[in-house]
């Protein structure tokens, strides 16, 4: 017997569980139908939507969508919820919420107060039922901010993740993108490479290369190499210079076991980086990477579908402080998110549900060579995100990842959408910036001669 349902034109729509009305309500994605769990129509996916308006908040402290003896990130949801903050939005239905959330009387401070009080299943359903300018309306009003050597997230702010990857993890390479990033003011959420190789030896290398080059130039950013957690934990052991301690995190406990991770591991690494202080203004010192599709393509969803896994990772990351959270949006393939349309939808939808639940919501503007999905989309996507406050984009060179093979944003990117949004890098970024020559004090960019002491480094 159906737990939900509702009738279209005297046909009855019947809806087993909530695991199942979420996953037929959710905007269509190749995702889910790959996996089983969307509506077999447009009929049927407003009939789930209608039917979820009608659910109370309530039931989802009732009613988890993977057992609570099962999953460890069930039992951390339900566990590290506060009943407190939930208590002003008790009382409403999903659709209520979603009302709610858009009303003048929500400002930030009320969304601020409330995010413990979200669950992820609430956060996931409540996307469901919102149009795209819904998600860019209410995320605006969403204000997180974090910080370690400068500060990110600040209202009029945007920052970037400058991404120098190369395929042989040469030096050279490495450090000419590094330059030109900085000299396109790119950098001030982190500068960040995925290694080519997770060899504790080759990621020392790199961790030695970057905090050489920003002590040299009191750069007033932090530095991280994005190899698997138990490396970087090795090396904190060992005494490298680490910033920040990442790890690519999923929505259930079979994926992150796929990915050779568990909550125990790291709280670890959490508190063994902590330790380090080396933070300057703050103490966030992780940097998680999510995306839709990922427990899917574990083959852990559980029958469960792929935005509400995405959010549900976000209470992992809510858990350890992060400096930096930021879905890989489009990176896993046209297999979980088809086209430019629902690469876009996604991240909105990725970048609401993070800032709601109390998230330094980034995201990777990107796409594989094989998605029907082009540069004009990602424009698109790029902008909507700058409008909606986003905390951060990739920076890379050419907007073109040599050493990942996709598609992503590139340093100039981010320097017009501060431009035609009037948004500025971090404060303490932005200061330097102006110190170097590099911009001026309005934010324009200067020229920069041979001579300069930067790019002296590379000769």
């Amino acid at each position: 017997m159906s737990a939900y349902k509702h009738t279209i034109r005297n046909k009855v729509y019947g809806f087993k569980d909530l695991k199942t009305l979420l996953g037929k309500a959710s905007p269509y994605r190749s995702g889910d139908e790959l996996a089983g769990v969307c509506a077999e129509s447009y009929e049927e996916r407003i009939a789930a939507q209608i039917t979820l308006a009608d659910v109370p908040l309530k039931i989802f402290l009732n009613e988890a969508v993977i057992p609570y003896e099962d999953d460890e990130i069930t039992r951390l949801i339900i566990d590290s919820h506060c009943l407190v903050d939930f208590n002003l939005i008790r009382h409403l239905t999903v659709g209520e919420f979603r009302d709610w959330l858009l009303s003048d009387e929500t400002d930030t401070a009320t969304l601020t107060n409330i995010a413990a009080g979200i669950t992820p299943e609430m956060a996931a359903a409540v996307s469901k039922l919102m149009r795209n300018q819904d998600l860019i309306a209410v995320a605006k009003k969403c204000s997180v901010i974090t910080s370690f050597r400068n500060t990110i997230g600040l209202k009029g702010h945007f920052s970037t993740r400058l991404q120098p990857n190369h395929p042989t993890d040469d030096p050279k390479g490495v450090a000419a993108s590094i330059i030109d990033g900085l000299l396109h003011c790119s950098g001030d959420a982190v500068i960040g490479i995925n290694p080519a190789t997770d060899s504790p030896a080759a990621v020392n290398n790199l961790l030695k290369l970057m905090d050489s080059f920003r002590y040299q130039f009191e750069i007033p950013t932090q530095t991280c190499v994005l190899s698997h957690i138990t490396t970087t934990l090795q090396l904190i052991n060992e005494g490298a210079p680490v910033d920040l301690c990442f790890q690519s995190i999923a929505g259930t406990e079979q994926a992150n076991t796929s990915f050779g991770i568990n909550l125990n591991l790291i709280e670890e690494a959490y508190q063994a980086t902590l330790s380090l202080n080396r933070g300057t203004i703050g103490n966030n010192v992780m940097y998680f990477e999510t995306g839709q599709g990922s427990a899917l393509s574990a083959n852990a969803n559980f029958g469960v579908d792929q935005q509400t896994c995405e959010v549900r990772a976000y209470a992992v990351a809510r858990k350890y402080k992060p400096l930096l959270v930021n879905t890989v949006v489009g990176f896993i393939g046209p297999e979980y998110l088809y086209d430019g349309k629902q690469i876009i939808r996604a991240a909105l939808e990725d970048h609401f549900c993070g800032k709601l639940l109390g998230l330094p919501m980034g995201v990777d503007v990107c796409y594989t060579n094989h998605a029907e999905a082009d540069q004009d989309d990602m424009d698109n996507l790029l902008t909507l995100l700058g409008v909606a406050g986003c905390n951060f984009i990739m920076g890379i060179p050419g907007a073109d990842d040599i050493m990942l093979n996709y598609q992503s944003t590139s340093f100039h990117d981010a320097l017009y959408l501060r431009k035609v949004l009037g948004l500025k890098p971090a404060p303490e970024f932005e200061q330097w910036l102006i110190k170097q020559g590099i911009v001026d004090d309005q934010g324009n960019m200067l020229p920069v001669s041979p001579s300069h002491g930067i790019l002296g480094a590379m000769i």
